[in-house]
């Protein structure tokens, strides 16, 4: 053959073998951006097969194992692939993503620095590494603020034009909170490519995190998406997501387009499962998550025993869905249980009398996780509710302090429970503090003076120091002004009745001791304690020394004749 022809073919096959591989990695990184790991695991794998020393390859299949819940596989391929490469930086990122994941913040800084400098600080596709990790919301030991700082380092390189770098900052953004910030980088990266759904969907997510008030708004984001590519999955497991509890026939319908655009994995298995549940054939659930177990071998996916639990639980089988919960426990990683799961089993738990300190242990963790305040509100509310039925006030009142610690505006009614549980326990400066806040947040409410003066009374049992007096004169205040205010005339009859005996003992203070034994009667012309007081007190001057006690002769030591005991 010529020579010239030999090289020629020799050339167009090896642009054709490298246009194979670059058409293969870019088809496992699309799969990786519709979630569907096991199909990008299967395309990664491949090329690292052939490839050994391919490092994107390696990166994204470490990924892939990742997004799969396989850390464990993940770690051993990035150590196994960096001890024969130790100078790749892509590589050493996925070192740091993973050391993440385990908690070892530091030596993940060590191997993200290590990976920029290698790379000195060019390299779009390590900074991308290391920054995605850091801003993912799956890995919460994450640092976004460095996330920030390498993700803009990347988006100002020469021949930038990755919208899933923006998108990368734009999580970050999200993830301390500015909204504002990760809404800007989103549209960057429509600004470079419109159809870029995972933007448009990440958008949705901010106003959906921000609560009540904003579905239209976010629902329009998640439509935006699905119309911009119909293929993105991840919303319509979010739609799934959200219509679970409210609309089960359109979340069913959610699952089944998620279904379509996913891989049939073991989280697929479970979602048929939950769909189940959500339609309240709970025995139908645990049959079909029973199937998952057995046929997933040796490493079902965990959240099975999860919705096991849950529809035991709606069967009022306590035993069985704590046991499936405690199976849920010991196999999920600590990273993926949720607020909800914390407080689902907490719940199943307070069923058991004696297990009220780890049920706390795990409200506290569902509270802390939890973003939405209406949800940490409830968690909290059915501890103490708990402890309310069983009659441990001072353990509700711990509980329904901490509702007032977490709720932005709490209300009338949290300042109440909280005071008067601790009132009824004797706890009377914590009752006090509540009972002040109601005070000062409530200042035309009757109730919060009236319950500082109860308070204080008890503190100050003898009214040497009058601490009760300015509430109890509140109290009056109040109570007069509209005595047919529901419980105002009650409340003025025990303040009336307060000041009766403080001028009247500690004051010693006739004339004014009477003038409220006047407004108790003309209140309550029928209190016969009212009555005896007036009269009492009418006749005795509290100022008069004490009357001398009568004198008494001795009694004679001589019985009377007749009662001498007779003699046997």
């Amino acid at each position: 053959m010529n020579k010239f022809k030999t090289s020629v073919f020799f050339v167009a096959l090896l642009v054709v073998a490298n246009g194979l591989k670059a058409q293969s990695l870019e088809e496992g990184k699309k799969f990786l951006y519709y979630e569907r790991y096991q199909s990008a695991k299967d395309v990664f794998q491949k090329l690292v097969t052939a490839e050994p020393n391919n490092e994107e390859a390696v990166y994204y299949l470490g990924q892939a194992e990742i997004g799969l819940d396989d850390v464990s596989g993940a770690k051993a391929l990035y150590l196994q692939k960096l001890s024969a490469n130790p100078n790749s930086p892509l590589i050493m990122a996925g070192v740091g993503n993973v050391e993440l994941i385990e908690g070892k913040t530091a030596d993940a800084r060590n191997h993200f620095e290590t990976a920029i400098s290698l790379s000195q600080g060019k390299s779009i596709a390590v900074l991308n590494a290391v920054g995605y990790a850091n801003a993912s919301y799956e890995i919460k030991n994450g640092d976004p603020n460095y996330a920030i700082a390498k993700l803009t380092q990347a988006t100002q390189l020469k021949k930038f034009k990755d919208p899933e770098v923006w998108t990368n900052l734009g999580d970050a953004y999200r993830k301390i909170g500015d909204g504002g910030n990760a809404i800007k980088a989103y549209q960057e990266a429509l600004a470079l490519d419109p159809k870029y759904a995972r933007a448009i969907y990440r958008s949705g997510r901010i106003y959906q995190t921000q609560g009540i008030g904003q579905e239209n708004l976010y629902l329009d984001y998640y439509n935006k998406a699905i119309a911009a590519d119909p293929a993105y999955a991840p919303v319509y497991y979010t739609l799934y997501v959200y219509y679970y509890e409210s609309n089960v026939p359109k979340s069913a319908e959610y699952l089944d387009k998620w279904l379509t655009n996913s891989d049939d994995d073991s989280k697929a298995c479970y979602l048929r499962a939950s769909i189940k549940y959500a339609q309240g054939l709970f025995t139908d659930a645990i049959s079909k998550a029973d199937q998952c177990i057995n046929a997933e071998g040796d490493k079902p996916f965990p959240n099975l025993y999860g919705i096991k639990a849950l529809a035991y639980n709606r069967l009022h089988d306590s035993l069985n869905a704590k046991s499936s919960y405690e199976e849920y426990f010991k196999r999920q990683a600590p990273d993926k249980i949720g607020a909800g799961d914390y407080a689902s089993y907490a719940s199943i738990l307070l069923k058991f009398p004696g297990n009220e300190a780890q049920a706390g242990t795990l409200v506290d963790k569902a509270v802390a996780l939890d973003t939405i305040e209406n949800n940490k509100v409830a968690y909290l509310k059915s501890m103490a509710k708990v402890f309310e039925t069983t009659d441990n006030r001072k353990e509700a009142a711990k509980w329904y302090g901490k509702v007032i610690d977490v709720k932005k505006n709490y209300s009338n009614v949290d300042l109440f429970n909280a005071g008067y549980n601790y009132y009824s326990v004797g706890e009377l400066d914590s009752s006090i503090r509540y009972f002040n806040l109601y005070a000062e947040k409530y200042p035309d409410d009757i109730l919060g003076y009236y319950m500082l003066g109860n308070a204080n009374a008890l503190k100050d049992s003898t009214n040497a120091l009058g601490l009760a007096v300015p509430y109890y004169q509140k109290t009056i205040q109040i109570g007069e002004a509209d005595p047919t205010k529901p419980n105002a005339k009650t409340r003025l009859m025990n303040s009336y009745k307060f000041f009766v005996g403080y001028f009247y003992n500690a004051k010693k203070n006739r004339d004014s001791a009477l003038v409220y034994v006047d407004k108790a009667l003309a209140l309550d012309p029928t209190d016969a304690s009212m009555i005896s007081n007036k009269e009492f007190i009418s006749k005795n001057d509290p100022n008069a020394p004490p009357k001398k006690a009568p004198e008494q002769k001795p009694a004679t030591t001589k019985p009377k004749s007749g009662n001498n005991p007779k003699k046997k």
